[in-house]
């Protein structure tokens, strides 16, 4: 089976990029150790084995070291700081505390060339992103995943969810959004409204799986059951699967079942290792199709 991803055709000078990943990758501690972590990481990997040939828009410092994104061109604003994260985890769930924020990122940091993707993902993970990057691809399939729109963090560090005042403007320019329930607090009034704001919304539910809200219709998608090992990622993983296939044809339903079967794989494997393998693709797309 050719699971070659059909590129839009480039505009010259465009590099030939089809997946450009906007947000910070981040220094995740965790009670096992250091690991990379960040949407922008975890998309960027997801793309690749999928086919694409994605590109990645950071800021870290001047001698971060991303041995993990070997063969994936990032280009890295410079920082004094990289976005740090200490994760613990309690019988309530997981706790996050934030040590450290790279830079903002802007249009002006986006590569020359690399200004015309087919696919553009902005993926916030620490209020990081202008808002207005939302509305410079005119061209590109823009998909926004808000959770670090919709977090915050004290004095002290520990990170605890918050309003999103510019939701509207920013899934106003976007083709769709992918976010958690979790991200919202279990708002479904803001997902309504937040559904009434861009032209596609989808929404993870953990072990639930989740919802696409596309076209006035609204329809709800299973995973099948696994023993979970390792969320983290699994939601960028998600998203990534999505957009792979939605790209493709258009079709919400499918992309969510080709997405959902892929991110539970995924859950099974702690951190990095969750990543989709050839094998899960070939056979995950065989089963939708």
């Amino acid at each position: 089976m050719n699971l070659a991803y059909p590129l839009r055709q480039p505009s010259a000078g465009s590099d030939g990029v089809d997946y450009l990943v906007i947000g910070h990758v981040s220094r995740d501690i965790t009670p096992s150790g250091h690991r990379l972590g960040g949407t922008a990481a975890y998309s960027a990997l997801t793309a690749k084995a999928l086919g694409m040939q994605p590109r990645v828009l950071t800021s870290g410092e001047q001698n971060l070291s991303l041995p993990e994104l070997a063969g994936i061109p990032v280009h890295l604003k410079e920082s004094d700081k990289t976005t740090t994260f200490r994760l613990t985890y309690s019988p309530h769930g997981r706790d996050l505390y934030i040590s450290g924020r790279a830079s903002q990122l802007e249009y002006t940091d986006v590569p020359v060339a690399w200004r015309n993707p087919a696919i553009v993902h902005l993926g916030p993970i620490a209020q990081e992103i202008d808002p207005n990057l939302a509305r410079e691809f005119p061209n590109s399939l823009v998909c926004v995943t808000p959770q670090g729109f919709l977090r915050t963090w004290d004095n002290n560090g520990a990170v605890t969810p918050c309003e999103w005042p510019e939701f509207r403007f920013v899934l106003g320019f976007a083709d769709l959004a992918v976010l958690s329930r979790e991200d919202v607090r279990h708002n479904d009034d803001l997902l309504d409204e937040m559904a009434s704001a861009v032209k596609l919304l989808v929404v993870t539910d953990s072990s639930s799986g989740c919802s696409v809200y596309w076209n006035g219709d609204l329809r709800r998608f299973s995973p099948p059951a696994v023993t979970e090992v390792d969320a983290t990622g699994a939601g960028d993983i998600f998203t990534t699967c999505f957009l792979y296939r939605y790209y493709t044809t258009l079709d919400p339903w499918e992309s969510a079942r080709f997405a959902t079967l892929l991110a539970a794989n995924s859950v099974t494997r702690s951190g990095l290792a969750g990543i989709p393998s050839p094998d899960e693709i070939s056979s995950t797309m065989v089963e939708i199709i």
